[in-house]
């Protein structure tokens, strides 16, 4: 069992993340028969909300990359999200490791 611990700790996580987005269910249209999109951040709703506030806003600034769905968005912020995560994760167990050798380089010194 503990050969394939691992193997199925994985296989776990896989259907955890995979199976909630297989099982979902596309909204129905809105009232003006537009398709809703399932993954609409908040900047998309921001974007409708000022559009229906001031029609005639332009935006002074424009995206350097547009992804080509909202999916894809979602992807690649969660994508940023991960690396970040794993980066600060990384710079802590290097600091916590290099003083735990400091601390004991400084206790065989000593002795």
């Amino acid at each position: 069992m503990k050969k394939y611990q691992n193997l199925l700790l994985l296989m776990a996580v896989a259907a955890l993340v995979a199976l909630p987005l297989w099982f979902v269910k596309k909204p129905p249209p809105g009232p003006d028969g537009s398709q809703a999109q399932i993954f609409a951040g908040s900047d998309d709703k921001a974007k409708d909300l000022i559009g229906s506030i001031a029609p005639g806003y332009k935006p002074w600034a424009k995206p350097v990359l547009e992804p080509p769905s909202a999916e894809t968005g979602s992807l690649l912020f969660a994508l940023q999200a991960a690396l970040g995560a794993g980066f600060i994760g990384y710079y802590l167990g290097v600091y916590r490791t290099r003083a735990r050798m400091r601390r004991e380089t400084d206790k065989e010194a000593r002795c």
